[in-house]
């Protein structure tokens, strides 16, 4: 995984939508509600009981994509999922001391999307290369991530081109950026598929005021759940 798109709308609002591109047999659940470690949380559940993407009631989404700056050698084994990484920064009180105390040694390489809203909004980028952690605050700015495991340098920069490209910039023109499937790009179209791996669901997280929407849509099965998170106001925000 994956394809990443983030979209500040004003108001301490977003839009963040992820393609989710995965061995087609690596099975997945619906956005459900979960509590974890005291903390409620939603988020469609990856099969090692991890996430890729998640809301916290502590005003906070996470998104993950594998890999850092760069392809890297797979390990057999490690530590520990990063999806229980995401878990984690979800549940945690304060997001950037947290990041900077956290030990990801042993822990394969990705890259992390953040957005959190206890005091306006913020943006946040993670990129664990497997020996330096790289966390940056990103200004409050549209933005799309493609995965450096699937996707070269020159695949990124053309992705890049298409996004910058469109006409518009709203929920509705990204979900459709994100859905569009060119029968004669499948290796680094937006929706993929190679075979192995494929673009396998579509998950859209839209914040407006206290309310969170997360749009899940199966590209196995092509059903749509949809979940929204009410979140007490943001007093100091």
């Amino acid at each position: 995984m994956c394809t990443v798109t983030i979209l500040p709308i004003g108001n301490n609002d977003f839009v963040l939508t992820s393609n989710r591109d995965e061995a087609p047999d690596r099975l997945s659940l619906v956005p459900e509600f979960y509590t974890v470690k005291g903390k409620t949380l939603l988020f469609p559940k990856d099969i090692k009981g991890g996430t890729w993407i998640g809301v916290s009631e502590n005003n906070r989404v996470v998104c993950v994509l594998n890999g850092g700056f760069k392809k890297h050698e797979r390990k057999a084994s490690y530590r520990k999922s990063r999806g229980i990484v995401a878990n984690d920064f979800m549940v945690c009180e304060t997001i950037v001391p947290t990041v900077e105390a956290y030990n990801l040694e042993d822990i394969e390489p990705f890259t992390m999307v953040i957005a959190d809203w206890n005091s306006g909004l913020k943006f946040y980028e993670l990129v664990w290369d497997g020996k330096y952690k790289h966390f940056v605050a990103l200004p409050l700015e549209s933005r799309i991530w493609s995965s450096s495991t699937l996707y070269s340098e020159g695949m990124q920069k053309e992705r890049q081109i298409w996004f910058e490209h469109l006409e518009a910039f709203n929920a509705e023109v990204m979900l459709a950026f994100h859905s569009k499937k060119d029968e004669n790009n499948l290796d680094y179209g937006v929706v993929m598929d190679r075979g192995f791996v494929k673009t396998t669901s579509i998950t859209q997280v839209n914040k407006q005021g206290n309310s969170v929407g997360m749009r899940y849509e199966s590209l196995e099965n092509n059903k749509v759940a949809t979940k929204t998170f009410n979140l007490p106001e943001v007093v100091n925000g």
